[in-house]
């Protein structure tokens, strides 16, 4: 297989780095219903569904513990919010078949779940207010800036640990680095690092509010919160050179215009009658049309996190799943995931929303797949539609797999060319980062 390894980007202070070659199961470390648990202590979050609104009743009186000005809030270290956590797959086998997969390795949709939790508490752990037990703040995923892979295959029988800590802080924002590491003969192993950004907002999740801000401590530190900047200004420029505000390049129009050109049914060239209309699919492709798969789901209580929305980490795993499901049917054989980036939360889901996902592949390259999977909710009461998320998923393939094609210039607008571009500007991302 032609699986390109990441290199891992240097792992957050030294005090993460040191803990990649531990030589134990790590004892004594919470694991994750620990983590779970503990952010419902933290927001004094219900655990039984009837009580819900009394619950979020309850936290309006937080709102006099709110931060009137950064400046009032008593200034943390990366170190301060460091958290490990592990996942015992291989100490504690009961746990592991939540975790399995038909390939007998694991769930990476589970893997989701488990960072988003973890990157909440690790904000909560930064904004923590000595002798509150309860915090004010909402702390809430506003975006997955990347996850990037550098394993094929995550064992189900050895144990995981989770590290990661708060990298830069803005005003009412943070960017949380993660790590997750496996255990192989006695040693801890990189699997993967990700970059969360999390936002604080008033206790009743409707306005912003201020989070303690940031000490460097040393030119490694401030090393990590410059490329907290840059993540930052990397996404506002991908933002405004958008598809959705920008038109292509001069190279992506031709681009455009070659698939174009390549799929103009030859046969009717000679007679002068060339149409728009009249396609025909090159060798070795397939039409985007016929790439793609939807899903539905019913949110349930059991699915909503400490607010009472549906768990981002839900959302995640479930939208993952239907990008795998497409890459497996289009490729012809098991995918592995290779990247995930740029998965903006724009709008919160509500527990009994019908969520509606929709999956295309939008690119491809040799034995690569590049997904957007696109979810919205349907409130059968209103009858709107809201976009919630759009995910960003790069798959690889055990084989090359068949060019995908838009079919360009025909309908009203070439909305599937766009579909192409984008998937093709992800991947480049994707593979200029690994």
């Amino acid at each position: 297989s032609d699986y390109r390894l990441c290199t891992m980007r240097k792992l957050p202070s030294i005090l993460a780095r040191a803990l990649t070659s531990g030589t134990s199961a790590s004892p004594g470390l919470p694991d994750m219903s620990e983590v779970r648990s503990k952010l419902r202590d933290i927001v004094g979050a219900s655990t039984n569904w009837r009580d819900h609104v009394q619950a979020m009743q309850e936290r309006k009186a937080l709102h006099n513990l709110l931060a009137k000005r950064q400046e009032d809030l008593p200034p943390r270290r990366m170190k301060d919010s460091y958290l490990e956590v592990i996942l015992p797959l291989g100490s504690q086998p009961e746990i592991r078949e939540k975790y399995l997969n038909v390939h007998n390795s694991v769930r990476f949709g589970r893997i989701l779940e488990d960072l988003d939790s973890l990157g909440v508490l690790i904000c909560y752990t930064h904004t923590k207010q000595e002798m509150q037990p309860r915090s004010p703040l909402s702390i809430v995923t506003a975006l997955v800036d990347k996850i990037n892979l550098c394993q094929k295959i995550i064992h189900p029988d050895c144990d995981i640990k989770f590290t990661g800590n708060v990298s830069w802080v803005g005003k009412t924002s943070m960017e949380v680095k993660m790590h997750m590491l496996q255990l192989h003969d006695g040693d801890y192993s990189p699997v993967l690092d990700a970059t969360f950004v999390m936002v604080a907002r008033d206790p009743e999740n409707k306005g912003p509010a201020f989070v303690n801000p940031l000490i460097l401590e040393s030119p490694e530190e401030e090393e990590i919160f410059k490329q907290g900047e840059l993540n930052k200004l990397k996404r506002i420029e991908f933002s405004t050179t958008s598809l959705l505000k920008m038109a292509p390049t001069a190279e992506e129009r031709n681009i455009v215009h070659d698939i174009f050109l390549n799929t103009l049914d030859a046969r009717q060239e000679g007679e002068g009658t060339v149409s728009f209309q009249s396609r025909k699919l090159p060798p070795n492709s397939v039409w985007m049309e016929d790439a793609k798969l939807k899903g539905l789901q019913i949110c349930h209580p059991e699915e909503r996190n400490i607010f009472n929305r549906i768990f981002g980490g839900f959302l995640m795993r479930k939208a993952f799943e239907l990008g795998w499901a497409i890459a497996c049917s289009y490729g012809g054989s098991r995918p592995f995931i290779v990247s995930v980036d740029d998965i903006m939360f724009q709008k919160p889901v509500e527990v009994g929303s019908l969520l509606l996902l929709s999956g295309q592949v939008s690119y491809t390259e040799k034995n690569y797949i590049q997904i957007r999977v696109h979810s919205e909710v349907y409130n059968a009461n209103t009858r709107e539609h809201h976009t919630t998320n759009v995910f960003h998923f790069t798959f690889i393939s055990e084989k090359e797999v068949p060019q995908v094609v838009p079919k360009t210039y025909g309908g009203k607008y070439p909305i599937k060319s766009m579909l192409y571009l984008d998937g093709k500007r992800h991947f480049k991302a994707v593979m200029e980062e690994i």
